[in-house]
């Protein structure tokens, strides 16, 4: 492993997810501002300012933990009713001819209080003439275009990442070479899946294959009185014994022979592309593979990002408990899986792995990167439209929800109920919130001290 090498991978991909934040935060920031909008800040990370900028009445700038961003938009949060000192009758007007709105802070309980304090908070960036201006008085589909924005954005980044590698260089995957399976390695031992990639130690078992005998260039042509065809054939016979006793025919330089022995159950992926694993029977042999090479445009990309999509919407489902699993990894109570999340750490670290790796090419490693930042902006883009604060999806979830309501209303000619007061989930948001840190701090930990390995 080249330091230098390992340093650069991890610059690109810090860097390259920097700029994706960046152009996340823009997202939002230019469709508030064309429809009118105030945006007062728009920063990049979090914490101590560490450069900014003021142009216009937005403060541009970049604080010092990396790990998101964030825009300014005033006015999120609406008045609450009974706090609002506002005469909609009588308005009142300052001496500059601009309408008066005061909020009261006069409320109790704690969680009461805390969306009190949110309101006030909000509305001290509020200035005379910015009432036309605030966020929450925008019409529904207005706000739904500025929170959509953002990670619209990054799944744009990853289409088009995934557009030009897919293009240019292909989509790559290792197929068995056609006809009967010709063994291209046999492993000595049985080493758990987890572990893969270290050398035999004297506790492991040995590999029911090389028990039996086989060896690089043998051709399998039965397994158990079963003629074999390919090598998918063979593997599924394989998983399918368990720990049964197995009678491999096979041919060596023209000459048929054949091995006894037994199938041994262990924890295996269901395939190269779905690395859930199950209890199966394993021999511990491969066949000889060739690359097979699928170039594709948008239309083929749209179509695997729709499977990819699909595989990120299930992994978020499943997010809280891979996470525990980390957190159990990081205690020493379990092996880490190779799926399992990881932080913005865990992407440097496997950005700078392959960048200094000497296993792949210079070409195979840009590919590499360039698909992890893609990855990254997909789930980025994704976990953002989970429709509960303080996420976008939350505030998209209250606009559509204000929508609703005021169509109904107006069917069933009522008065308009008005904006939606989505300051009233600040608890929930609060409960998130603090439930995505808590994630996001196990996981850095875990990248630090149990890191997912990469494959190169």
């Amino acid at each position: 492993m080249t330091p230098l090498l390992y340093t650069l991978g991890v610059v690109f991909f810090v860097l390259a997810i920097l700029a994706s934040i960046g152009l996340h935060e823009l997202g939002h920031m230019i469709p508030a501002k064309a429809f009118g909008g105030k945006v007062t800040q728009y920063f990049i990370g979090f914490g101590p300012t560490v450069w900014s900028k003021q142009v216009g009445e937005t403060e541009y700038g970049v604080k010092a933990i990396p790990l998101g961003g964030y825009v300014k938009i005033v006015g999120m949060l609406p008045p609450a009713a009974e706090d609002l000192d506002e005469d909609a009758e009588h308005p009142q007007y300052d001496e500059d001819g601009n309408r008066v709105i005061r909020i009261r802070k006069s409320n109790t309980g704690m969680f009461t209080q805390l969306v009190s304090d949110a309101r006030a908070a909000e509305w001290e960036h509020i200035k005379p003439g910015d009432e036309d201006r605030l966020f929450y008085r925008m019409a529904w589909w207005k706000k739904v275009i500025v929170m959509a924005g953002g990670p619209t954005v990054n799944l744009l980044i990853a289409f088009f990442i995934f557009w030009g590698v897919f293009g240019l260089y292909g989509t790559r995957t290792p197929e068995p070479d056609a006809g009967q399976p010709v063994i291209d390695t046999v492993s000595r031992c049985v080493i758990p899946y987890n572990e893969e990639g270290r050398d035999c130690a004297a506790s492991d078992p040995p590999a029911p294959a090389y028990e039996a005998g086989l060896r690089p260039g043998d051709v399998i042509t039965s397994f158990n009185g079963t003629s074999v065809r390919d090598w998918d054939q063979l593997r599924a016979l394989i998983r399918a014994n368990d720990n049964g006793r197995a009678v491999i025919v096979y041919e060596r330089d023209g000459v048929e022979r054949t091995g006894t022995t037994s199938t041994t159950v262990e924890l295996r992926p269901a395939s190269a592309s779905d690395l859930t694993v199950s209890q199966v029977g394993f021999l511990g042999v491969t066949p000889t593979f060739h690359t097979a090479v699928v170039y594709g445009g948008p239309v083929y990309t749209l179509q695997e990002m729709g499977g990819m999509t699909v595989q990120t919407v299930e992994a978020l489902g499943q997010l809280p408990v891979k996470v525990y699993g980390v957190g159990r990894a990081i205690v020493g109570a379990q092996e880490r899986e190779q799926d399992s999340p990881v932080s913005i750490v865990g992407g440097g670290r496997i950005a700078g792995e392959v960048a200094s790796t000497d296993k792949a090419q210079v070409t195979e490693k840009a590919v590499f990167l360039l698909l992890l930042v893609a990855g990254f902006n997909l789930f980025i883009g994704l976990f953002n439209f989970i429709p509960l604060l303080p996420l976008d999806g939350g505030h998209i979830a209250g606009a559509l929800y204000e929508a609703i309501r005021r169509g109904v209303a107006r069917a069933r000619h009522r008065p308009d109920p008005g904006y939606v007061d989505v300051a009233k989930l600040l608890p929930v948001a609060y409960v998130v919130a603090s439930a995505l840190l808590v994630m996001g701090v196990v996981l850095i930990v875990g990248d630090l001290v149990v890191p997912v390995r990469t494959e190169f």
